[in-house]
């Protein structure tokens, strides 16, 4: 594989795309906003940048890793010559259900067709093709350039050829890839969001405060971010998602959201996206404060 298409510039799309471009893979980034990819460049510049600064890469790594990214506001011409298409659209099953349908009409027979869902169902994202042995997971984690872990999620009807592709393409990123088959939550958030999602049970019960919380998992259990910090980081809307599929896909009341997790979404705070979640967020602060609403 050498030719990469990249659906999505937000967070998790420009990271992949500055992983393969770093790796100097020709990368097309591919969104419906011109705005939001020049964000995208300038955002994987400063990281390029910083890496630099700290002698991981060099100037020259730099501008040749910008010289392997091309941006597209068109679906087809981003898709072209694409031997792997990752797609790092919204966590909304509609969305990406219609990406991969208009993917399937759009790109070259042997093109393998990827998602970084990280929790839709593989399967049901592959049925919208005509080509569900090439349809996989590919779930990067954030930051992509930092972290090392790929989950690679099989289809019901992926082929062995197509994720062994993939194993061996993390593997160049310097990445590690882990196999996991397709149910709700994979993996990770199966185990990842029950976690978070009790910690918010725990603060509406009063059992903690929100420090008291975050410090008992990261100084009790070596966790390098509380799970009520890690859950704004993630954002709210997106952990509160992740338990739907869970409760809906499992079919255990275990799964089923908190309350308060339900009512914060409902209310707008999701964390550090929009500015504050169970903790405030202050452009320029690194400090970490409570919410006043978790503090009356």
């Amino acid at each position: 594989m050498e030719n990469i298409t990249v659906i999505g510039s937000g967070t998790m799309g420009n990271g992949i795309a500055h992983v393969f471009a770093q790796h100097n893979y020709k990368v097309s980034l591919v969104d419906i906003s011109q705005e939001a990819l020049d964000k995208a460049i300038a955002t994987i510049t400063q990281n390029l940048d910083r890496m630099v600064a700290k002698e991981i890469i060099t100037k020259a790594e730099k501008e040749q890793t910008l010289q392997n990214l091309q941006t597209y506001t068109d679906l087809s011409k981003g898709v072209t010559h694409a031997d792997l298409v990752i797609e790092a659209a919204t966590e909304n099953p509609e969305i990406k259900f219609k990406i991969f349908r208009d993917l399937d009409t759009l790109c070259k027979p042997h093109t393998i067709l990827a998602s970084n869902t990280s929790s839709i169902s593989i399967t049901r994202i592959a049925a919208q093709t005509k080509r569900t042995d090439k349809v996989i997971g590919m779930h990067f984690m954030n930051p992509v350039p930092v972290m090392k872990l790929v989950e690679v999620i099989r289809g019901y009807a992926t082929s062995d050829a197509t994720t062994q592709a993939i194993m061996h393409l993390s593997e160049k990123l310097h990445k590690i890839p882990t196999e996991v088959n397709d149910y709700p939550g994979f993996v990770s958030n199966r185990i990842l969001m029950p976690m978070i999602n009790e910690a918010i049970i725990a603060l509406q019960e009063g059992v903690a405060g929100v420090k008291e919380i975050d410090t008992v998992m990261k100084l009790g259990m070596a966790h390098p971010m509380g799970p009520l910090q890690l859950a704004d980081f993630i954002g709210l809307d997106v952990c509160l998602f992740i338990m739907r599929v869970l409760h809906d896909g499992l079919g255990k009341d275990k799964y089923a959201p908190s309350p308060l997790l339900i009512n914060m979404v409902t209310a707008g705070h999701l964390g550090v996206k929009s500015g504050s979640g169970f903790y405030q967020y202050t452009k320029g602060s690194k400090e970490l404060v409570v919410s006043p609403f978790f503090t009356k």
